[in-house]
């Protein structure tokens, strides 16, 4: 999906678009409270994008019993680990940070290198499962639901994302809110309530992970163009997200996450195929799950 054009400050002027988000929010809001409610105990993978921040304010704003965590994976941007400390500051809050177990990032350097994700789909599906995969199963350990900020309009990936779906790796419900969100009317949100975000959006980054696999992006690219962008594009993920109908390709035997091995064709270093592009967070069969009051079909 290409980038949108983000509105600039003067936009907020327009006060039917404003409106409207509003009106979006309002529901939004009402689903995270019928959640709350329905499943506890649920909580929010906030992984500091513009999408978590905008979940972040509605949550901490409003007072929703929602646990909220966030993945420090050890390689994180600067950026990203100051925005932890103002969203923190500004809320009162304090997240609960999952950091990799030292045992499995040791085993990844040793067996790939430091940098060793760059050389084959194997290695970058094993530094994601340590370092992203396995904290979130210790986050998700004994919750009812999960809920995540990812939007049908980021990537190929996910354009059949559902609001409610269930996933069957993690076996829970799974919440993606902002499914239908544009990315204008997410910062649109994101400046019409004064919601902190990450300073790397305003250097052409709209969505961030680890600073070794992330890049700002070139106007008319992708907008996830500069995660893993060493890999083709169709199918970016890390392995947190899988697509809803169910054909992404999961991290490799060797990352211990239960499918067929993904491997890169010989010689392929930094042109890797395309079917390897997830973390291994987001694995979901497509089957949806009935959520009290939302009408969801199973």
């Amino acid at each position: 999906m290409l980038r949108e054009n983000l509105p600039a400050i003067a936009d907020l002027a327009d006060l039917e678009l404003v409106a409207a988000v509003a009106e979006k929010a309002v529901g939004v809001k009402q689903l995270l409270r019928d959640v709350a409610r329905d499943y506890a105990p649920v909580v929010f993978a906030n992984s500091l994008g513009a999408e978590d921040m905008v979940l972040t304010d509605m949550i901490w704003g409003e007072g929703a019993e929602i646990g909220i965590f966030s993945l420090d994976t050890g390689r994180l941007p600067a950026e990203t680990y100051e925005l932890m400390a103002r969203a923190e500051s500004h809320y009162g809050r304090r997240l609960e940070v999952f950091a990799p177990r030292h045992e499995a990032v040791q085993s990844f350097v040793a067996g790939f290198g430091i940098n060793g994700f760059y050389d084959s789909v194997e290695a970058r599906k094993t530094c994601c499962h340590a370092r992203k995969v396995e904290p979130l199963q210790r986050a998700l350990a004994g919750k009812q639901a999960w809920i995540t900020g990812l939007r049908a309009a980021q990537s190929q990936t996910r354009e059949k994302l559902k609001t409610v779906s269930f996933d069957n790796v993690n076996n829970m419900v799974k919440i993606s809110p902002l499914a239908d969100w544009s990315e204008r009317e997410i910062w649109v949100y994101l400046r019409a309530n004064h919601v902190p975000y990450n300073a790397l959006h305003d250097r052409n980054y709209p969505s961030i992970g680890c600073a070794p696999c992330t890049r700002a992006i070139q106007p008319g690219e992708d907008v996830r163009a500069g995660r893993w962008w060493w890999e083709s594009a169709d199918t970016k993920e890390c392995g947190l997200h899988r697509r809803p109908d169910g054909t992404l390709v999961r991290a490799s035997a060797k990352a211990n996450v239960g499918e067929a091995e993904v491997k890169a064709p010989s010689g392929a270093g930094r042109s890797q195929i395309e079917e390897a592009k997830e973390c291994g967070l987001h694995l979901v069969d497509g089957r949806l799950q009935r959520i009290a009051k939302q009408g969801v079909e199973a």
